[in-house]
């Protein structure tokens, strides 16, 4: 295909810039596109506004809720309507005019990808597209998993739907974000690695979900590159593509771009010599099928090695120790998959080149080759390894859930005696998390978390604290609740000041409703109103609208003769909550007692 489009180019007169189809070979002959500068521009404005959203958020403490695509996930889990569910769906309505525009000029990992190919360009690397037909089903794969099952899961279950939540706003901006030391290890596989070893925009092309709704949405967009009669098919515009379209092939053939790949970057429309093409509104791209890109580079039996390799991978590394998100075990699972596939060739074969490097040359392996095999091998043993540890957490997980649902019985009860079916599962589950962190390469504070329990379980008070204080102490995140969880355990046991302690810890980071109403009751009982009273002004800076909060603050400033306070308290509780018949009676006893006090004398 590649020699009969050069010819074709030749007998029309045209300079080539050599077969599009020579993935790696330097285009030359070919002006620098202008696009491009305008391109970094408007993604260093989304970054420096990212950055203002963050600053906003650390100095009023509260935000619009992360504008990330993921954020819907909420909607169909919980029915909540968030920043981003909203920004998410604009987005999607926008591509159905402007086509895929959002990935080439606001995506801040197409920004990391093209960055990475730029800096290997400069180094002499032209990155190779990988052609997997296996891999390239895995976005929108990935797409219906975060975005369709959970819906078809709750109808199946039966779950009801409804009622709608908005909240448009976070207090705890990173809480469904990575730890950043993950954060940074995402964007360094999902940016830069992929595009070493599956190509340019190889994380948009074989892992991104948002990128193939994007894709969806774009078959029936009205904008797209398209062509005018001065084109001469001299393929400058293949060539500079970075989303391995077949430009010239699919304006020859339908007149525009139609492959859904297309971003929107305008690059083609830069460097064409004859300005021939052009972004414009018309007909869709419906029922027009992309042009055939070059020759799938596997044959069926890798194309099933890359599935099976792919699926192994992505469940094996996918919230292994609590750490590895959604989106990097998809990068790492394709990952896997291309080296492996890519080692057996290379032991099978005389010759072999990968990722720009030649791993082979007659029938020896260069060191080269020495190193990837050495490295394949390392993560072959590795996912090995995690598959065991994800097989033991698993066990102690489905143990946990099963406990579930007698926590709060050991918390409050300290003379409670578990069944002997609930001590056994104690046994198993404690057992199988003991390997994991007797086997694990990092520590787990989810595994801590679920230790503690099962110690509790067994009635070893101690290693409860011990394993819930260093479980707080491996994920920050985790800690205002663990320490709430260790104040109620505490209080239960009539220790009052060390609950006192882990429940000041506990509203430090983050004031919440019941761990702040344990912690006033606890100073109320220890002859401590006024700091009781704080701990509930505190709280309500950050939920002023908390019934149970104000219900509780009104009971203590009645009980302290405040009783306009607590009026006020009362009355606000029954405009949240009109029918809460307690806070009706204690604002008539308060209004009783105010009254019976202003018509006192004085000095009585």
């Amino acid at each position: 295909m590649a020699k009969t489009e050069s010819k074709k180019a030749k007998k029309a007169g045209c300079t080539t810039a050599g077969p599009p189809e020579r993935e790696g070979a330097p285009p030359t002959g070919i002006r620098r596109s202008r696009s491009t500068r305008w391109r970094i521009g408007v993604l260093l404005l989304v970054h420096a506004v990212l950055a203002a959203h963050i600053a906003h958020w650390a100095r009023t403490g509260s935000a619009l809720s992360p504008l990330e695509p993921s954020e819907a996930m909420e909607f169909v889990k919980h029915d909540v309507v968030n920043a981003g569910l909203v920004f998410f769906a604009l987005t999607l309505l926008s591509t159905l005019v402007l086509g895929r525009w959002f990935c080439g000029w606001a995506c801040h990992l197409v920004a990391l990808q093209d960055l990475c190919l730029g800096l290997l360009k400069k180094l002499g690397i032209r990155p190779r597209p990988l052609r997997s037909r296996a891999l390239a089903l895995v976005p929108l794969g990935a797409a219906l998993y975060m975005f369709a099952w959970p819906a078809a899961y709750r109808l199946w279950s039966g779950a009801a739907f409804g009622p709608v939540e908005v909240e448009l706003t976070e207090t705890d901006f990173w809480g469904t974000f990575p730890p950043l030391p993950v954060a940074l290890f995402t964007f360094a596989v999902c940016g830069f690695v992929t595009v070493y070893l599956l190509g340019a925009k190889g994380f948009c092309t074989y892992a991104c979900p948002y990128g193939a709704l994007f894709g969806v949405a774009d078959r029936f967009a009205v904008g797209r590159i398209r062509v005018t009669d001065a084109c001469e098919g001299c393929a400058h515009c293949t060539a500079t593509c970075t989303s391995n379209v077949l430009v010239h092939e699919e304006v020859r053939t339908h007149g525009m771009v139609v492959d859904p790949g297309c971003m929107k970057c305008l690059d083609c429309v830069s460097v064409c010599p004859k300005g021939a093409l052009y972004f414009g509104f018309g007909p869709p791209a419906v029922g027009r099928p992309a042009a055939r890109r070059a020759k799938a580079g596997f044959g069926r039996g890798e194309e099933l090695a890359l599935a099976a390799l792919f699926l192994g991978a992505f469940f094996v590394f996918r919230g292994i120790y609590g750490v590895v998100p959604f989106l990097l075990a998809l990068a790492l699972g394709g990952i896997f998959a291309a080296c492996c596939v890519a080692c057996v060739r290379l032991l099978r074969r005389g010759e072999f080149s990968f990722a720009s490097v030649t791993l082979k040359r007659a029938g020896r392996l260069t060191a080269g080759g020495r190193v990837f095999v050495a490295l394949v091998a390392s993560a072959v043993l590795l996912a090995a390894h995690s598959a065991f540890v994800q097989l033991e957490d698993g066990k102690s997980s489905r143990a946990y859930a099963a406990l579930l649902p007698l926590r709060g019985r050991l918390l409050d009860d300290p003379a409670h005696v578990p069944a002997p079916e609930e001590r056994a599962l104690a046994e198993t589950g404690l057992t199988a998390s003991g390997r994991v962190e007797r086997f694990g390469l990092l520590d787990s504070a989810e595994n801590s978390l679920r230790r503690g329990w099962f110690h509790l379980l067994e009635g070893d008070g101690a290693s409860f604290v011990r394993e819930l204080e260093r479980a707080a102490g491996e994920r920050e995140r985790m800690a205002p609740e663990l320490y709430g969880v260790l104040g109620r355990y505490y209080a239960a046991r009539g220790r009052p000041d060390e609950a006192m302690a882990v429940l000041e810890r506990a509203l430090a980071e983050r004031p919440e409703p019941g761990d702040a109403d344990r912690l006033a009751r606890l100073y109320w009982q220890a002859g401590q109103p006024e700091r009781a009273l704080a701990v509930f002004y505190r709280a309500l800076t950050v939920h002023p609208d908390h019934p149970d909060l104000l219900f509780n603050l009104g009971v203590a400033q009645a009980s302290q003769g405040a009783f306009e306070e607590a009026a006020a308290s009362f009355r606000r509780v029954l405009a949240l909550q009109p029918g809460r018949r307690e806070a009706a009676e204690n604002l008539e006893g308060v209004l009783r007692a105010q009254a019976a006090g202003a018509g006192a004398e004085p000095g009585h």
